[in-house]
């Protein structure tokens, strides 16, 4: 009996998939836990595997197609069996969702148009070259020309949510400076006896983490008009990937010493980067750190990733004037800046005042990081 396989959930803000390429192709047989299928969500590319084992008698989207969870993508059967008179039907082009809106905006047939697109996908510049005179004319101005490019579903989904915080979050922005001439020293020892040796970044998330634990309310969501705290500390840490931006989750980071969240953060990156990482991985972070000290920024505004109620930016580290306690000089040592932006429906000012003042705290006096 003919067995539908569906787009599934692959993370838990998935609503659509794009088929990236099919592994098997029709009168293929497929075992159970085969990979089946390359597909786009809103997190990562990843391989899709067969739940169940048959002959591929149909595939119900084409390599490009966006699919919402749920609906057929392919149609498995046993040996022998074939597909009704007419269920086939004509293949569907490959073509980009916004080639296909502004081509049935303009009425234009994607099937007749060849694709520049990867293996074939119709793009946006395809379908305004079919239809030159439905397409907006060139403005020859001071800007000059323009290329549109059209967003991965990845891109899309970060857009959206960004958008989504932005109108949605009532946030507060709290700054403080970490005094960090002993963290920096310490990082100086380490790298002497440690493999990979932590960086400014894994200390970070180990002092949040540890102040998620001691406060609560920060390791929460906004739901519905209630507050949601989670028992585990997950903390989600930014990744620049291609043309993206990733945020890989480390789970228990409260319970993981620096050395073990040093070399799972140096793992997820290389995998966010290359693109081999999981949804599962990408996904149950309460609370996000995002460092662009690299970069030589001192200070930004980070947008709160919702439902979590807090994210924490993190400025260089550069040596600063600051008053020696208790001589009351003036002299030169390493600071960073740390911003920390907050749902005011979930952390009032005091609330994040006391939860921020205990991450510098803890920066301040890096050796309680290690025990």
């Amino acid at each position: 009996m003919a067995l539908e396989i569906v787009m599934p959930r692959l993370s838990d803000s998935m609503e659509e998939g794009t088929i990236v390429q099919w592994l098997v192709r029709p009168g293929d047989n497929v075992d159970e836990g085969q990979p089946v299928a390359e597909v786009e969500t809103d997190k990562a590319t990843v391989v899709y595997e067969a739940q169940t084992a048959g002959v591929v008698l149909e595939l119900r989207a084409s390599e490009g197609d966006s699919v919402r969870v749920g609906a057929p993508i392919a149609l498995l059967g046993e040996p022998g069996e074939s597909v009704e008179v007419g269920v086939q039907g004509a293949p569907r082009p490959k073509a980009s969702p916004l080639a296909r809106r502004i081509a049935a905006e303009r009425g234009v047939d994607l099937s007749v148009i060849a694709g520049s697109g990867p293996q074939g996908r119709v793009t946006r510049a395809d379908v305004d070259a079919a239809a030159p005179a439905a397409a907006p004319a060139a403005v020859n101005g001071a800007k000059g020309g323009s290329t549109v490019h059209e967003l991965s579903r990845s891109q899309q989904t970060i857009a959206r949510r960004m958008a989504e915080s932005r109108a949605t979050v009532p946030d507060i922005e709290l700054r403080a400076e970490v005094q960090a001439h002993e963290l920096a020293g310490l990082r100086e020892r380490l790298r002497e006896v440690t493999d990979p040796s932590p960086s400014l970044n894994d200390f970070i998330v180990k002092a949040s983490a540890l102040a998620l634990r001691a406060f609560p309310r920060v390791n929460a969501a906004y739901r519905d008009g209630a507050v949601e705290t989670f028992e585990r500390v997950n903390v989600g840490v930014a990744v620049a990937a291609k043309e993206t931006l990733l945020v890989p989750t480390i789970f228990d980071a409260d319970s993981k010493p620096v050395a073990e969240i040093a070399r799972v953060a140096r793992t997820l990156a290389a995998r966010a980067r290359d693109g081999s990482i999981t949804p599962a991985e990408l996904s149950g972070a309460t609370f996000t750190v995002s460092n662009l000290g690299m970069f030589g920024i001192d200070s930004f505004s980070a947008v709160i990733n919702p439902p979590q109620s807090a994210i924490l930016a993190v400025g260089a580290m550069r040596r600063r004037a600051v008053v020696d306690e208790p001589s009351g000089e003036i002299v030169a040592r390493p600071t960073l800046q740390l911003t920390l932006a907050c749902d005011h429906r979930v952390l009032y000012g005091a609330d994040g005042a006391r939860f921020l003042t205990y991450v510098r705290e803890l920066l301040e006096r890096p050796l309680s990081l290690l025990v």
